[in-house]
């Protein structure tokens, strides 16, 4: 709605987006990021999809119509309801600046301080002194001012200082910097659309690590390695979230509208003595970059599979419970890969499957083909479901007509028919990392145009491996 009233503005015809009324304080975050600060919002009290079609009738004539009239005939843009303050805005009247010190006390005090304005994730934290950033800046040769990124909703400047400060904060060791650095700048990337991190979904970021990297600085990518247990792990991915909630500013119930919600505070770290054994394309280099780089990308997460065990004596066996999975964990909610035009599963597998693929001559391109080919979902659901979600059924022929999905999707009108899930088979990553020892695999939805995987090289200050070296003895 947002994005459709812009472009009406922008050709001349008067625009006006409704939105239901639990979302003006989101509406308003994205119209500024799509730059377009003065947009006329008008709230829809209550959610469409759960309304009767007489409360619906009532609600637009009654509520609706009056908003969008006031808005059309009046230059100071949607007369909206602002948003109840929160606790950091009623507390301070503006932000502190970049290095002061914000509050001395004991570590208890320093806790609650930050709790109270939403500047920690709940989590005890590392209180972030001027002695450990100053540390963490020695693992980069960038300037501690330079500017990363303007990150919406609340437009602040993603620094190289403050990615020190929320390092030291989520419990990273300064040798993780660069890594750090590279994180920031995906989740910097438009092509991520981190306005749109606080949709009602509730999807999380997930980051992974491939190159020589990985294994000094010490991931577990083996068994239980996206569990809690292992520093590298844990801290580079709680960094993550605290970075998107403490400087791009999505806090919930007001900018980050995730419904329910899941998580997981973990760094995948791709296995990489396995890949080089079994003669794989690392994910790095599948991505485009180099075998030598280093590299981190950041994708979203909107729901994870079971765990999926494979075995079998051929290729074929061996792919169905993973394509039986594909299928559950996507579900109905796949009608938004054929809305957005975009799709991205990402398939963690252990090195022992990849092995078992391998005997059988098979590689990456022959896993992903056989996923596109037999990945499918019945029309009738990912027509129906969009009721639920939206407030109204669609037509996958509509969505072919106007470019979004092939013509595949079109061929008939059998709700009954099975239909692919996957766009492009490239557009499938696999990442080899779990249990050597154990045939299983887990497959990541991402939440499809939002934050589709977004790599960034690392890069490694002067003499690091040295330095590594050191700091081990």
């Amino acid at each position: 709605m947002l994005r459709a009233t812009k472009i009406a503005e922008e050709s001349g015809v008067p625009g006006v987006a409704v939105i239901a009324s639990g979302f003006m304080s989101q509406a308003k975050a994205t119209a500024r990021a799509m730059g377009a600060p003065d947009m006329g919002i008008v709230p829809y009290p209550g959610n469409i999809p759960l309304d009767s079609s007489d409360e619906l009738a009532d609600k637009v004539w009654n509520k609706v119509l009056p908003g969008v009239v006031d808005v059309l005939t009046s230059d100071a843009g949607a007369t909206a309801p602002t948003p109840s303050a929160s606790p950091s805005a009623s507390l301070s009247k503006g932000e502190p600046g970049t290095r002061d010190i914000v509050f001395s006390g004991t570590l208890n005090a320093v806790q609650d301080y930050f709790e109270v304005r939403e500047w920690s994730d709940g989590l005890p934290f590392v209180p972030p002194t001027p002695d450990a950033v100053a540390e963490f800046l020695t693992w980069t040769e960038r300037d501690p001012a330079e500017v990363i990124g303007i990150l919406p909703p609340e437009f602040r400047e993603a620094t190289v200082w403050s990615v020190a400060v929320n390092g030291v904060m989520a419990g990273c060791r300064p040798e993780y910097m660069p890594v750090l650095l590279a994180m920031v700048e995906a989740i910097a990337d438009p092509a991520i659309k981190l306005e749109d991190a606080g949709c009602t979904p509730g999807w999380e970021p997930l980051a992974v690590v491939s190159g020589e990297i990985v294994e000094a600085l010490g991931f577990n990518t083996g068994t239980g390695n996206m569990r809690i247990g292992r520093r590298a792990n844990a801290a580079i991915g709680r960094f993550l979230r605290l970075y998107i909630r403490n400087v791009a500013g999505f806090r919930q119930g007001s900018t980050d509208k995730g419904s329910i919600g899941a998580n997981f505070y973990m760094a995948m770290g791709e296995n990489e003595a396995a890949v080089r054994e079994l003669g794989w394309d690392p994910v790095r280099v599948d991505l485009g970059f180099g075998m030598d780089d280093n590299v981190v990308m950041v994708q979203s997460v909107v729901a994870l599979s079971s765990p999926v065990y494979m075995g079998g004596t051929d290729p074929v066996t061996m792919m169905g419970p993973l394509v039986e999975y594909l299928q559950g964990t996507a579900g109905p909610f796949n009608y938004t890969a054929m809305m957005f035009s975009r799709y991205h599963p990402l398939v963690q597998m252990s090195p022992a499957i990849a092995d078992g693929f391998k005997k059988h001559g098979w590689g990456k391109k022959e896993v992903r083909q056989y996923l596109f080919e037999h990945a499918k979902y019945k029309a009738r659901w990912l027509e129906h479901y969009p009721l639920h979600a939206m407030g109204q059924e669609w037509k996958l022929a509509d969505i072919v007509k106007r470019g979004a999905a092939p013509a595949l999707y079109a061929e008939s009108d059998d709700p009954e028919r099975m239909v692919p899930m996957l766009l492009k088979p490239e557009w499938t990553n696999i990442v080899l990392a779990g249990d050597p020892e154990r045939n299983q695999a887990r497959i990541y939805i991402n939440n499809h145009e939002h934050a589709p995987p977004t790599a960034k090289r690392v890069k490694m200050p002067e003499g690091w491996k040295q330095r590594m070296k050191e700091s081990s003895l």
